[in-house]
């Protein structure tokens, strides 16, 4: 346990060098999508999701999402509070993979690993805002980024497109899609929000009921990397989320990796094509969110590196467990594992990662 508070903060300042720097000052704005008493705030740094502010039976309005006030202090989170990760999210090992017989090198930002795109990941970039309508039955923004050949260390031009659109009374639809322009690629997009339905800051998650699509999941080691390759059954293990379980009920019997203790686990999600990832239910505030989404794998994170120390909105102090992440994607460092699906975009191919948040109540 005593290697946990340099991991700690390694978690939340491993990109903030980037800070301050001038694309983190040039064309970056603040986006509200409205319909009704439904909101969702966004910015074209990182592509990332600012708030999302939902009723409860009794029509009280929370906002659900830990993050930051003001667009400076995302310029500074190394915590990854609402962006789109990328050009690969998740862990790389040794920041190296070999693609079509040639050896690439990522840059390195989580120990020996790159996570989550490296120092420079999208999540750490202006997008371009190419359309935006913030109110009506069916607001939206699109946003565009052209990630650049060797970008930290990743071969080949990439155009990527993200929507996020509120499509119902209270569901927010995200469909982003790359396209491989010269070389092939890595590609695994994953949204990295943190939810609390009680409220961003109003303690911890561990009484959220959970339910998961997930007979199986990948055991990682302590870099939380899947060394071994394998799939395992979820069936007797702290790892079973079948029937709805509160997060907390197990959270103490597992490796969050090197000494933190809470879930950072990959699942591999039943079933194929769009379909029901997860359902959360918190009874204490009485809102509940279904996730639907296209990917094979989605790893669930309990917030372990959250340590009392981190703040957010309103000068709020975010503890442990004090959210949780959905993040849907590919199986972690798939590169490097060729007995995982493949990651692996071919020039003019698509790739294509839909998402639906809906909340009820």
């Amino acid at each position: 346990m005593a290697r946990a508070p340099a991991f700690l903060a390694l978690m939340c300042l491993v990109v903030s060098s980037l800070a301050g720097g001038a694309e983190a000052n040039n064309n970056v704005g603040v986006y509200m999508l409205k319909r009704g008493n439904f909101s969702v705030k966004m910015t074209n740094w990182g592509a990332t999701i600012m708030s999302i502010v939902v009723p409860n039976s009794k029509g009280h309005l929370a906002d659900v999402v830990l993050g930051k006030d003001t667009l400076n202090e995302y310029f500074n989170d190394g915590c990854y509070f609402g962006p789109l990760t990328g050009r690969v999210g998740q862990r790389i090992a040794r920041g190296r993979f070999v693609l079509d017989g040639k050896v690439y090198h990522t840059y390195v930002n989580d120990g020996r690993n790159t996570i989550h795109g490296g120092r420079r990941g999208f999540s750490k970039v202006v997008w371009t805002v190419k359309e935006y309508v913030a109110g009506g039955s069916s607001p939206y923004i699109t946003l565009f980024y052209r990630s650049f050949d060797g970008e930290e260390g990743f071969p080949g031009d990439l155009d990527v497109y993200a929507t996020y659109q509120l499509t119902g009374p209270y569901a927010l639809s995200i469909r982003t899609n790359a396209t491989a322009l010269n070389r092939a690629t890595p590609v695994n997009l994953l949204q990295h929000l943190y939810l609390n339905l009680g409220g961003e800051g109003s303690g911890d998650v561990l009484g959220h009921k959970l339910r998961l699509a997930a007979s199986r999941y990948t055991p990682l080691d302590d870099e939380l990397l899947p060394s071994s390759g394998r799939v395992a059954p979820v069936a007797g293990t702290s790892y079973d989320f079948r029937s709805p379980t509160p997060i907390g009920a197990r959270v103490r019997r597992v490796s969050g990796g090197r000494g933190l203790v809470g879930y950072d686990t990959n699942y591999v999600i039943d079933g194929e094509g769009m379909r029901k990832f997860a359902a959360v239910w918190d009874d204490a505030s009485g809102r509940g969110v279904e996730l639907w989404a296209n990917q094979p794998a989605m790893q669930l994170y309990t917030g372990n590196g959250l340590n009392d120390t981190v703040r957010g909105k309103g000068g709020k102090v975010y503890g442990r467990y004090g959210g949780f992440c959905l993040e849907t994607q590919g199986y972690p460092d798939a590169v490097n594992h060729p007995e995982f699906p493949s990651q692996t975009l071919r020039p003019g191919q698509v790739y294509k990662h839909d998402m639906l948040y809906k909340f009820y109540f």
